[in-house]
């Protein structure tokens, strides 16, 4: 069992070491909530001309938070509402704050995240550390309906109309316990306060465990594996690269990735860098001819020249009209936009 697994999994009777930090979680936990008591009461009261929905987690690592906005913001669009994104933009480093994110915006500049939502959606995207500023800037420039806020659940200075929080169906909430003794950066009573939980995955995570009767389950979908160099995309059904493959990723939750491959059937020899860590040559080399594939999110960071066997697969996260409907009407929105 890995380290991080030992660590989600972690229990008082299988690792005695937990005495010895709970009550760094504890205080962990008591400074989290008034934390977030104080800056409500300051900043809560102060809405935006239009509503702002913020997609985030209580847990540490990735949870399928970027795919989710894409898929709302599609969505959305598809119903005739204009959506923008704001973000804190991890991995990149603007020379000033805030930035307008584009299709050509250099990643180095607006992270990964931020530049794979513009590319994607082809909404108006703004990066700042501080996402208060970066909704102003937004609204400024570009006529929304609404906002969402990609990650920032925890960035109370942020005035929310919806909360929306993702969790992974296979690490679920770890061991329940805050950092640094579990995985959590709020104690799991956190979902019972936001608007929506949302189930990513098929793993054994269930609404029972995770609490709150607004709970939808989404699994990203597989459209097909996108030849890198040529653009080609080829269904996994007409796949003829061989079943055996190196999974590369940067991301906060490389396994998921490998799962997901698995699922799709294929053999898989994963090898991962640090979340938001743009992938080079060296980390896609291997001395052999196998395919290498990719996430989405490593694709706009990957700047080398691109080897013929190297691929990215393309998904998409099914969302109901259902949870869209009800997004729709916790925000406050017309049900069909003007």
């Amino acid at each position: 069992m890995s380290i991080e697994k030992r660590w989600l999994n972690a229990c008082y009777s299988s690792s005695p070491w937990l005495l010895v930090v709970a009550p760094l979680s504890w205080l962990f936990s008591i400074v989290s909530h008034l934390r977030r008591l104080v800056l409500q009461s300051l900043y809560q009261g102060k809405p935006f001309p239009v509503p702002v929905a913020v997609v985030g987690n209580i847990s540490v690592g990735g949870s399928g938070k970027t795919p989710l906005i894409i898929a709302l913001v599609n969505a959305l669009n598809e119903r005739g509402y204009q959506v923008g994104v704001v973000s804190r933009g991890y991995g990149g480093k603007a020379n000033a704050y805030p930035l307008a994110v584009t299709s050509e915006t250099p990643v180095e500049q607006c992270g990964d995240e931020p530049l794979l939502i513009a590319q994607s959606c082809g909404c108006p995207v703004v990066v700042d550390p501080d996402r208060v500023r970066a909704v102003e800037l937004l609204l400024h420039d570009s006529p929304c309906h609404i906002v969402l806020s990609d990650d920032g659940l925890q960035h109370y200075r942020l005035h929310r109309d919806v909360e929306i929080a993702v969790v992974d169906a296979v690490r679920g909430l770890g061991n329940g316990r805050t950092l640094p003794s579990g995985p959590l950066r709020e104690p799991s009573s956190r979902l019972n306060q936001v608007d929506f939980v949302v189930l990513n995955g098929a793993g054994a995570a269930s609404r029972a465990e995770i609490g709150p009767s607004k709970t939808h389950k989404v699994e990203l979908q597989a459209l097909g594996l996108r030849n890198i160099a040529s653009k080609q995309l080829v269904s996994v059904d007409a796949w003829e690269g061989g079943k055996k493959v190196h999974a590369v990723c940067g991301i906060g939750h490389p396994e998921r990735f490998a799962q997901t491959l698995e699922g799709l059937g294929f053999d898989v020899i994963l090898s991962s860098v640090n979340d938001h860590q743009c992938l080079t040559g060296g980390d896609i080399e291997f001395g052999d001819l196998l395919p290498v594939i990719i996430t989405a999110k490593d694709a706009v960071k990957y700047p080398d020249a691109a080897p013929p066997n190297l691929w990215v697969l393309e998904v998409e996260m099914p969302i109901s009209d259902d949870f869209v409907a009800s997004l729709i009407d916790q925000a406050g929105l017309a049900i069909t936009a003007v």
